[in-house]
């Protein structure tokens, strides 16, 4: 295991990363925009681990950014808002998030961030700007595994941050195998707050929102690909909610 994988496994030097990030996007996430969150009373009494939430995807780091600053509240007892940062001191560790291993690696920046729980998979369709067609790699899969034996995990279905494309059977194996509960969550306006990235502003004073809804009632019995529309129904994906979020398409003019 190398000295990274290593270190991000140690409860105090993450609880020092997500405190430093947190103290960081704060101002953007409530001074600069205003944040709007909805549905806590869902995860305030979940269980410490095996717990899975599925979102839509529109920053590469800004999203992951504000489930931490959710979590760290809701550990203080936080409803439906962040308050003061004070959450920070104490934070919520039990966290991992999966991300593509080519975003993890970019910049020394995103390999700080690394280090607060990334689970690093590698693209089955795309690498280096390239279309890429691969196969599943089963060590991706067991990292997720082995986090959801003692943490919650944050996964993007899309593995994008194009609005409606589609989701990848991967997200719908691990909930069909391991069967942990399954939160779904709606964000948005962090397209227009932010490059696509998430480390700069694009518009300030934005509405940023985030919606938790309740755990799925999944029956793992059925396909993958029947469990796969379900969550992406869940998460407002799917195709009969595109024709709803033509806002979507001033990322275009707005990039």
């Amino acid at each position: 295991m190398s000295l990274s994988e290593r270190l991000k496994h140690i409860k105090i030097f993450r609880s020092f990363i997500y405190t430093t990030v947190g103290f960081i996007t704060y101002p953007g996430l409530v001074l600069i925009n205003k944040i709007k969150i909805e549905g806590t009373e869902h995860i305030k009494s979940l269980p410490k681990k095996n717990v899975l939430f599925v979102s839509n995807h529109q920053t590469y780091f800004a999203d992951v950014i504000v489930f931490i600053h959710i979590f760290c509240a809701v550990k203080w007892r936080k409803n439906n808002k962040l308050g003061l940062p004070y959450y920070l001191l104490n934070p919520f560790t039990r966290l991992y998030f999966v991300a593509a291993e080519e975003t993890m690696n970019g910049n020394w920046i995103s390999r700080l961030f690394k280090l607060a729980g990334a689970l690093t998979v590698k693209r089955t369709w795309r690498a280096e700007g390239k279309e890429v067609r691969r196969g599943l790699d089963p060590s991706d899969t067991r990292k997720i595994y082995r986090a959801l034996e003692s943490n919650w995990v944050i996964t993007f279905p899309q593995g994008t941050t194009k609005p409606f494309a589609p989701g990848r059977k991967g997200t719908a194996h691990i909930i069909k195998q391991i069967q942990p509960i399954v939160v779904p969550v709606v964000i948005n306006g962090f397209w227009r707050a932010f490059t696509k990235k998430g480390l700069t502003f694009k518009k300030k004073g934005s509405i940023l929102t985030v919606r938790f809804k309740a755990p799925m009632v999944i029956d793992y019995s059925l396909p993958a690909e029947t469990i796969l529309d379900q969550v992406m129904d869940a998460i407002e994906q799917s195709k009969k909610f595109m024709l709803k979020g033509k806002h979507h398409l001033m990322t275009a003019i707005d990039k």
